[in-house]
């Protein structure tokens, strides 16, 4: 009997850095030395307070920025041939990312078209199979962006993420701005998609409340720097750097109060 061949990881990061140059300063680090990979089929959070690197990242891996250094691999595309489409991001602020001027189904029957779909009977049933999958109806397909609700937006970003059959999926603060109820039906939506879709995450979050609900590892960035990384249960209820027992004690829970700071 064969032992069974190890499943490539969805992808592969290795020494990551990235220097943002300015005519009135000198260089500064937003990335230095950053190393993590995500399972085929599993979620990585990458947590870190505001300026931690972890959107630089995020904008690396989608191909939106080059890094000064290191290497971004997709393994698991490559395995699958063509079929896959990379990587696909959704962003904090889905309104930004939807033409305010066009009806939902025409966006996403577009975007079809553009990426070699051109039979219209193809993508129209393409456009009712993301919709539904995402909640949504041939109602919501010729209605406009600005006649959705946040929750109903940021569904139509995922379903346009997914059109083309993405192995990795970057969700950069996709629940941020929701609130708690529309939150949690988000994170419900997306752990279903990951079941079926055979899709990876890179879950880039400041709420460790929804980074211990949706992923399975998690890498902790400060400064640029990767300090901790590990299972996320491993990581939350048993850090072993300052930095993340601090983020862990400021999330807020039941009688919590901050602590007073001396002025």
């Amino acid at each position: 009997m064969t032992a069974a061949t190890p499943q490539e990881p969805a992808l592969e990061v290795t020494g990551l850095c990235k220097t943002f140059h300015s005519r009135s300063a000198d260089g500064r680090d937003a990335l230095s030395d950053v190393s993590f990979s995500i399972a085929r089929g599993s979620c990585l959070a990458v947590v870190g307070e505001s300026g931690s690197g972890k959107t630089t990242a995020a904008r690396i891996v989608a191909g939106l920025e080059t890094a000064t250094k290191g290497e971004v691999r997709l393994p698991a595309q490559a395995a699958a041939g063509k079929a896959r489409r990379g990587v696909q991001m959704v962003f904090q602020d889905p309104y930004g990312s939807l033409d305010p001027r066009q009806a939902i189904g025409s966006g996403l029957h577009e975007l079809l078209r553009l990426h070699g779909l051109r039979r219209r009977s193809e993508r129209q049933d393409r456009v009712a199979e993301l919709l539904a999958w995402v909640g949504l109806d041939e109602r919501h397909a010729a209605q406009y962006p600005e006649s959705l609700s946040g929750g109903q937006r940021q569904r139509v970003a995922i379903a346009r993420a997914l059109a083309l059959d993405p192995a990795l999926l970057i969700l950069d603060e996709a629940v941020s701005a929701l609130d708690v109820s529309v939150q949690a039906q988000v994170l419900n939506l997306l752990a279903d998609i990951r079941q079926e879709a055979d899709v990876s995450y890179m879950f880039v979050s400041h709420d460790l409340g929804v980074v211990r609900q949706v992923s399975d590892t998690c890498v902790v960035l400060r400064q640029g720097r990767v300090i901790e990384a590990g299972r996320t249960e491993d990581v939350l209820d048993s850090p072993q750097d300052a930095y993340t027992r601090a983020l862990v004690e400021a999330v807020p829970r039941p009688g919590w109060r901050p602590k007073r700071r001396s002025l």
